[in-house]
């Protein structure tokens, strides 16, 4: 396992260093994460059930590079949007749950827009989960005062109405802001899928000459489960042995494959689709309780299985490599920011401390080796981890240990821990060092 010591220092002096890098007809970068979208709720997967249909993602899917083994560092959002945000585990900054990732990190530490060159412009649309703004009108949380130039986004809960300006489980006020302006629940009237994608699409016009940085973040699927009632309505005679929630989810899946769909339009109708980096993923598997379909996977969101941490992964650059394959190495969510960092040919101190790397490599043909081995911790009160090792994975929850191949067994039906004690003793080791490593980086990052 490489020692990847937490250092804020090191991190200040690689913005600084990166700021004054020379431009180089650097591509736009585009990231779009989706919420608790099941790995089979995409129809490019072939395990996907009859009534899932999402043509756009599967010609984004076909155009681009598909990476059938990518994983997401947290089993919920905010824990994997930290990690993406940081290019490193969120552990190291003390996050392990959603409360721990919706209440925020140390707003003093630089996020992915402070990692780009001053060239950049750059907006987060859509959810952010990654602080709260019961600050107001401070906001030290808001994506604002985190780097980004413009920002069109709710704070701090896990999901929101689609419909109006309120929580999830309770009438809570749950502002929309542009930028750090509370809009009026009155001027909120538009499905809010696709008010983010008229967002995004607003942006790429607005910046369509200079490079950008769009970190599309849609909270669809995520509860609650709510479309306009047209959809559901065609969903429900179209396929009426689902369940109700299933019919909903699909209706919400429609408006999100439109969604991807115009925001790749626009990149295309203005000539900036070729010299555009874009990844496609979602920020965990997907959840039971929308009755999402994670394929041949086991489990679900919230879960250390396979699927509650496997993602649908698309990678599309045409100005610098081919599409229309699929790779099977394993990467993960945290790789995107060294991707990018890699894709804008930054030079940068050897004590950055990014735990993902680059999957640019990867696409190129050059390498088809990547982590050694992948870290996965939700915390207390249950406790449960993983580490992937090659084909090899261990699931701990307190004192059990399972032990599956993935090559052989990617439904993780067969527990292979006692036949291979010595093999879960490894796995189990590894954790307890990496452990030790983050639990380490958290005490040096509360110091700071």
């Amino acid at each position: 396992m490489t020692k990847n010591p937490f250092s804020t220092l090191s991190i200040y002096l690689l913005v600084a260093t990166i700021s004054f890098g020379a431009s180089s007809n650097r591509p736009n970068i585009v990231v779009i994460l989706t919420d608790d979208q099941g790995y089979a709720d995409i129809s490019f997967n072939p395990d996907s059930p009859e009534e899932v249909s999402t043509p756009h993602m599967d010609s984004l899917a076909r155009e681009g590079v598909f990476f059938k083994q990518a994983y997401t560092s947290g089993v919920v959002c905010s824990p994997t949007r930290a990690g993406i945000m940081l290019g490193r585990y969120q552990q190291r900054v003390g996050i392990y749950t959603a409360g721990d990732g919706g209440k925020g990190f140390d707003p003093k530490l630089p996020i992915f827009p402070s990692f780009l060159p001053d060239e950049y412009t750059s907006m987060a649309i859509g959810k952010w989960h990654l602080g709260l703004d019961e600050d107001y009108p401070e906001l030290k949380w808001h994506p604002i005062n985190r780097g980004f130039d413009e920002s069109y986004n709710f704070m701090g809960r896990g999901g929101h109405d689609y419909f109006e300006s309120k929580g999830v489980n309770k009438d809570d006020y749950a502002p929309i802001y542009r930028n750090k302006t509370r809009i009026p629940a009155e001027e909120y009237e538009v499905y809010l899928t696709t008010r983010f994608t008229e967002e995004a699409v607003a942006f790429i016009d607005r910046e369509k000459d200079n490079p950008f940085f769009l970190y599309l973040a849609y909270n669809a699927v995520h509860t609650p489960a709510q479309a306009p009632q047209k959809d559901i309505d065609h969903y429900k005679k179209l396929y009426p042995g689902l369940t109700e929630t299933r019919t909903i989810l699909m209706a919400m899946l429609h408006h999100l494959d439109e969604g991807v769909g115009a925001v790749v339009k626009k990149l295309k109708d203005e000539n900036v689709w070729d010299n555009t980096l874009l990844i496609f993923l979602t920020d965990n598997g997907g959840a039971a309780a929308m009755d999402a379909h994670n394929g041949i996977l086991r489990g679900y969101k919230q879960m250390v299985y396979e699927g509650g941490i496997r993602t649908p992964w698309i990678v599309s650059w045409p100005n610098k490599f081919k599409g229309g394959r699929t790779i099977d190495t394993p990467v993960i969510s945290f790789d995107i920011l060294p991707t990018v960092y890699d894709a804008l040919d930054l030079k940068a101190p050897k004590t950055i401390p990014f735990d993902g790397k680059s999957i640019i490599p990867l696409i190129e043909g050059e390498t088809t080796q990547h982590h050694d081995e992948l870290y996965w911790d939700i915390g207390p009160p249950k406790h449960t981890w993983g580490v992937r090792q090659g084909d090899w994975k261990a699931w701990g929850q307190k004192e059990v240990v399972e032990l599956y191949n993935l090559k052989d067994d990617p439904s993780e039906t067969t527990d292979l821990a006692s036949k291979y004690p010595k093999k879960v003793k490894a796995l189990t080791q590894l954790h307890a060092e990496w452990k030790a490593e983050m639990e380490t980086s958290e005490k040096m990052a509360n110091k700071k």
